[in-house]
């Protein structure tokens, strides 16, 4: 299977284009050339911080009274995120393949990619589960990459599933480098990307194990969600990845993260 990295780059507005609404497989936003730079302005916005959540997993918490910290996992360093690993279990989280491409940016110095820092990437099941949580014998959906030169990190993981009283999403979390991207106290950003509505009623409707996201998925609304209902549009369609593909071959998702550095 091909998958093609897109990187995006950000309006004047800080928007990215193709931001949630549209009605089929591809949403497009402004595109970026691989050295950072924005095809259509210099001028970039620093990312809005979201919360964690219940299921971070970065040592902030417990479930059923264990701290969960996969940060502190040997083995979390990875660019597919599917499997669960380090002896935890030999199981692959289904769903609908999805390449993401994060571009990291520093908005004072005219969208200028920053290199070396890890993010931290965690989503729920096709079924709307957690790993470590909700499925304590599994550690999968969760991984950190380092940014290069072009301050891009990918990841290979699936289309997360749509559970009650949430707009589908993918947490993320940004440290200053490898070495102190293993506790909580270290990150210097964390938040949200809100999945693009069109692709998933497309997902939801036509790709296999994704039957409890359709029905959740209708129930809910962008305005209504507890993380992006206070969000201004600009911000939502900040926060709105890029998805390019279908349904048959899997999707490629783009988004950029704007750091004041």
């Amino acid at each position: 299977m091909l998958f093609r990295s897109r990187l995006l780059g950000m309006s004047s507005a800080g928007l990215l284009a193709g931001a949630c609404g549209g009605g089929g497989s591809s949403e497009t936003t402004t595109a970026a050339t691989s050295s950072g730079g924005s095809s259509s302005s210099s001028e970039c916005s620093v990312t809005v911080s979201e919360t964690e959540g219940p299921y971070p997993a970065d040592g902030s918490n417990s479930s059923n009274g264990t701290l969960r910290n996969v940060l502190a996992n040997s083995g979390v360093v990875r660019t597919d995120i599917r499997p669960s690993f380090g002896g935890v279990s030999s199981n692959v989280a289904a769903g609908l393949p999805v390449t993401l491409a994060i571009k990291l940016v520093n908005t004072n110095a005219s969208c200028a990619p920053l290199a070396g820092y890890a993010i931290y990437v965690w989503h729920c099941t096709q079924s709307g589960q957690y790993s470590l949580y909700d499925l304590p014998n599994e550690n999968y959906l969760r991984g950190v990459q380092v940014t290069d030169a072009n301050g891009l990190a990918t990841f290979t993981t699936i289309f997360p599933g749509c559970y009650s009283g949430r707009w589908p999403h993918i947490h993320f979390e940004i440290y200053p480098s490898i070495a102190t991207a293993t506790s909580y106290a270290n990150k210097i950003l964390t938040s949200q990307f809100a999945l693009p509505s069109g692709t998933c009623t497309t997902v939801y409707n036509l790709a296999s194990g994704y039957t409890s996201s359709r029905s959740n998925f209708l129930s809910i609304s962008l305005s209504s969600d507890n993380v992006f209902g206070n969000n201004t549009s600009a911000q939502i369609a900040a926060m709105t990845p890029t998805f390019t593909g279908d349904t048959t071959n899997g999707y490629d998702a783009a988004a950029t993260v704007g750091l004041a550095r």
